[in-house]
């Protein structure tokens, strides 16, 4: 292996540590991926884990000033197709490597830049921000899946958008508490942290529960080398979203729910064995 080579592969293995640092389920997920996805996955998540630390983290520091550099970087790197920080480096390897669209990029840092300032969400800056911060990140990775396929992509563009924005809305459902005290965020448009009652939490599940839906349609339809991965993603958000409707809107404010290991473990199990079965 030449020098430059070494220097990606270790870039790449940069992200892989960040990945098993920051999230033990989308570690997880990637590992059920056939083997030739698990390093450019990586390289994704480790440049979104990154851009997401500098807005949500580093309180004692000039966020802004922060993002701006990563921001100029990221794009130098693409530019350059080279670059001495290994997250961007990784990254841009994989941008460059499966033609991940710059659209794609732009829209996730204006997102993870728009967490700079505290928003009232509308529903057009909503959509927006969805989209930057969820959806546009499983088009990066549906891009490395196809491989090239420019039709499989376009018909399971849309299926992967919803898919994307399923998991961010079950997340913000999960830290509505969390995102008001520390970062005074509600994201949901039109929604008051006091006055957060079943019936809007209600509105908000029938919205995600559609969004899943459309989701799970796509993944039955992905090459067989990315879909128990993918399911896997699936069926542990839908878990978590389960558990979430269970609960009184009061419970929602006033504990973070998960979903433990050891269900998790099950979790993979039964989906493995379904991927298996070509029940997925």
């Amino acid at each position: 292996m030449d020098h430059v080579a070494l220097f990606t592969e270790t870039s790449r293995a940069c992200s892989k540590l960040i990945t098993q640092r920051y999230s033990t389920s989308f570690t997880l997920g990637i590992r059920t991926l056939d083997a030739r996805f698990h390093l450019p996955v990586y390289s994704v998540y480790g440049f979104v884990r990154w851009a997401d630390e500098i807005v949500d983290t580093f309180h004692a520091h000039d966020k802004a000033a922060l993002f701006a550099d990563f921001r100029r970087q990221t794009y130098e790197a693409l530019d350059l197709k080279i670059s001495l920080n290994p997250v961007l480096h990784a990254f841009q390897d994989v941008v460059h490597g499966y033609g991940i669209d710059r659209e794609f990029i732009d829209a996730f840092l204006y997102s993870m830049e728009m967490d700079l300032d505290d928003h009232s969400y509308n529903q057009s800056l909503y959509e927006r921000y969805i989209y930057g911060s969820a959806e546009v990140v499983g088009l990066m990775c549906l891009r490395i899946f196809c491989e090239g396929n420019a039709a499989l992509f376009d018909r399971l563009r849309e299926p992967a958008r919803r898919l994307g924005s399923a998991f961010q809305k079950v997340n913000f459902l999960r830290d509505i508490r969390s995102d008001y005290e520390e970062r005074g965020r509600v994201y949901f448009p039109g929604v008051q942290y006091e006055r957060f009652t079943d019936e809007v939490k209600c509105t908000i599940e029938a919205d995600i529960r559609a969004d899943f839906e459309a989701g799970y349609a796509g993944i039955v339809q992905l090459p067989r080398a990315a879909r128990l991965g993918v399911y896997l993603a699936y069926v542990y958000y839908l878990k978590l979203f389960h558990k979430i409707r269970q609960l009184p809107a009061a419970s929602i404010l006033g504990e973070r729910i998960r979903v433990p290991d050891n269900t998790k473990l099950l979790l993979l199990l039964g989906s493995y064995f379904r991927y298996r079965l070509r029940a997925i």
